[in-house]
Formats: C-alpha cells, sequence, structure tokens
C-alpha cells in the first residue's frame, strides 16, 4: 500500500472566506500515484474547516449569513472565550461546519457526487494555516 502527506498552506486577507481546493487535492492524487484508496482532506487549525459542498457564490453566501445567525463575531464580550483572543465565534462555526472529509479513489480520480468539491473554510483568517492531504492506497 502507498503512502502519501503534503500539507497545504493558506493565508487569506480576510478573516471569513471559503477557497475551492478541489484542483489542489486532484495535483495531489496525481502526484501520490495513488488509483484505488481514501484522501483525508483535514484543516490543521482549530478556527479552518474543510468540507464538501457545490462552488455556487449565492451558497457561499448563505453559508455566511447562517453561520453568522448562529454564531455572530460581534459583540465580543457575548463569548467566555474571549479574553485573550476575539475568535469565540470561529471555533464555533468550525464546530459547524466540520474538521476534514475523507474522500474514495476510483481509477486514480476522486470519486464525487455531482457537484461536490471540497472547500477550505476560513473564520479567522490573516494569518497562515494548514491543511492536510493524506492519500492511502494502492
Amino acid at each position: 500500500m502507498k503512502s502519501y502527506r503534503k500539507e497545504l498552506q493558506f493565508n487569506l486577507p480576510s478573516r471569513r472566506a471559503y477557497v475551492n481546493i478541489t484542483q489542489q487535492v486532484e495535483k495531489c492524487l496525481a502526484e501520490s500515484g495513488v488509483q484505488e484508496g481514501l484522501v483525508l482532506v483535514n484543516a490543521m487549525n482549530i478556527t479552518a474547516s474543510v468540507f464538501i459542498n457545490d462552488d455556487e457564490s449565492g451558497l457561499h453566501r448563505d453559508f455566511e449569513r447562517w453561520l453568522e445567525k448562529l454564531a455572530p463575531e460581534k459583540p465580543y464580550s457575548q463569548y467566555d472565550h474571549n479574553g485573550y483572543e476575539d475568535n469565540a465565534d470561529a471555533h464555533l462555526k468550525r464546530s459547524i461546519m466540520g474538521r476534514e472529509v475523507v474522500v474514495a479513489i476510483t481509477d486514480g480520480r476522486l470519486d464525487f457526487g455531482t457537484w461536490e468539491q471540497i472547500f477550505y473554510g476560513e473564520f479567522d483568517g490573516k494569518r497562515t494555516k494548514r491543511v492536510l492531504v493524506k492519500i492511502i492506497g494502492e
């Protein structure tokens, strides 16, 4: 069995954003040489997320509005966590959107359903964060 590991880095200029990382993961898959197996993609920071959904800008705006209703950024004083930092909302948003995705690899390709893409979700940006891509298989 083959094993491949790579870290992707992101430093987004805004506090929150959604980035389609499907092509970067496909590049990792090509580098790995794995034809049949699994790929794990996970955010290596507690205020970022990796998830699968449609790459549609209206949906991304819907995510933003929905997450702000569930865990509004301000006022910062509403959160016990905020003191040294002001990112309690980012921790909660990550919990909602998830830490990682696992995708099957079939015939050397990501085995997606209709419209599925892999996204990096940033909820406390303006600093470097990592995403792990781990591929195992034959």
